[in-house]
């Protein structure tokens, strides 16, 4: 029986073991923290193409109840005025459409599904090295223990320790100007739909925001910040620096965005926001990268968790028909990289409009209605119609790696 490694059991790892399983390979998930964590970031939208990822593979059923439906997004400037409304993909043909949902009920479901399935998630296991041996490769960990399999999958998000293993070269993250801070108010009053998102360009600072099917208002902000925070800069600042500068920024704006700060009870703190606009190297003796660890966006594409469930899936395929492994990784870089690379672009682009100048402000708004206009009929055929046939035949990668 052939065997796999997952280092990493977020949102990539527990699908990609259950894909691996699916594709008559067995695999056992290494998670580095010591147990089910909630990261940073309270919500994440699931696009209609993660969930028919998902279905493809037979395990649509477990984002079922978790989330609520949000099939629109409605778009304004600082001063109410409206620029433009998209939706979140076309309906699937059972007029299922995109969720948001909590993160790390996404997590749980994921894993209890994998574990339901037979498959072993070990927490506490922080990868610290990887090395070749006959037939396979060897997983050392800080604990000191290790593990063997004939492959392994990095699923370890965007500071991957297998992408250090594989390209010792690899360039660092990127960071993108605008920090996240977000979280849930009670049911208070504010204009908008159920499930339809309200995002905002204000004068100083981007607001998005949706009411949930209990009435609670699930927010998000994104404070601009040129400047690199220091590590640790943030995590310091505390809930009151946050109120009292979330307040500062949106003061002016047409937007319930301070009212709804001021009803959201608990902690507040923020984040920086990171990508990876193209990975040197996806693969190499026998590992290979997916999720984040390979293409990490930034939160304002829509797409993270969707990308990552995607790689999961096409990876399965490509090591069931393809069974030497540089050929199924090469196959399965040829499937992915221009789709998720462009995706990651666009990430950046709109993070980028959220920190706009006074003069680059006014060009956005003018031409954003057009823009949404455009690209939302596109997105529609490219990025949320994507589909992927489990009983296709993967064929052989044709164009080398450097040129794809």
């Amino acid at each position: 029986m052939r065997t796999a490694l997952v280092i990493g059991a977020g949102i990539a790892g527990p699908v990609a073991a259950i894909a691996l399983q699916r594709a008559g390979i067995t695999p056992t998930v290494y998670e580095a923290r010591e147990s089910t964590a909630d990261e940073l970031g309270a919500f994440l939208t699931l696009q209609v193409n993660g969930i028919d990822a998902l279905r493809t593979l037979g395990v649509g059923h477990v984002v079922a109840g978790i989330g609520f439906p949000t099939p629109s997004m409605r778009f304004r400037s600082g001063t109410g005025k409206l620029l433009g409304e998209v939706s979140t993909g076309a309906a699937l043909p059972d007029g299922t459409v995109g969720v948001t949902l909590k993160r790390s009920d996404l997590y749980r479901a994921l894993r209890d599904e994998a574990r339901q399935q037979g498959i072993t998630i070990e927490h506490g296991r922080r990868l610290v090295e990887v090395r070749p041996v006959p037939g396979g490769v060897r997983a050392e960990f800080a604990d000191g223990t290790s593990a063997t399999a004939e492959l392994l999958v990095g699923a370890d998000g965007i500071r991957s320790r297998v992408r250090q293993v594989i390209d010792p070269g690899a360039a660092p993250a990127r960071y993108v100007p605008v920090l996240n801070i977000g979280g849930f108010a009670p049911a208070i009053a504010v204009d908008g739909v159920q499930g339809g998102y309200e995002m905002v360009f204000g004068k100083r600072a981007f607001f998005g925001y949706v009411v949930a099917p209990d009435g609670a208002v699930w927010w998000f902000a994104n404070p601009p910040q040129r400047s690199e925070p220091a590590p640790g800069e943030l995590s310091g600042l505390g809930t009151a620096h946050w109120r009292a500068r979330l307040a500062e920024l949106f003061a002016g704006d047409r937007t319930p965005a301070c009212e709804i700060i001021a009803a959201t009870p608990g902690e507040l703190e923020g984040w920086a926001t990171y990508d990876l606009p193209s990975v040197r190297r996806w693969h190499r003796d026998r590992m290979v990268l997916i999720g984040d660890a390979a293409h990490a966006t930034s939160p304002a594409s829509g797409q993270g968790a969707s990308m990552a469930i995607e790689d999961a899936v096409e990876l399965g395929r490509c090591l069931r028909d393809l069974p030497e492994p540089d050929a199924a990784f090469a196959a399965y870089e040829q499937l992915r990289r221009f789709r998720v690379e462009r995706v990651v672009a666009n990430g950046a682009r709109s993070s980028n409009a959220k920190a706009a100048g006074p003069v680059a402000r006014v060009l956005r708004d003018a031409l954003l209605p057009l823009f949404l206009r455009r690209q939302g009929a596109q997105a529609e055929a490219w990025l949320h119609g994507y589909h992927i046939d489990w009983d296709a035949q993967v064929v052989p990668a044709t164009v080398p790696a450097g040129r794809r």
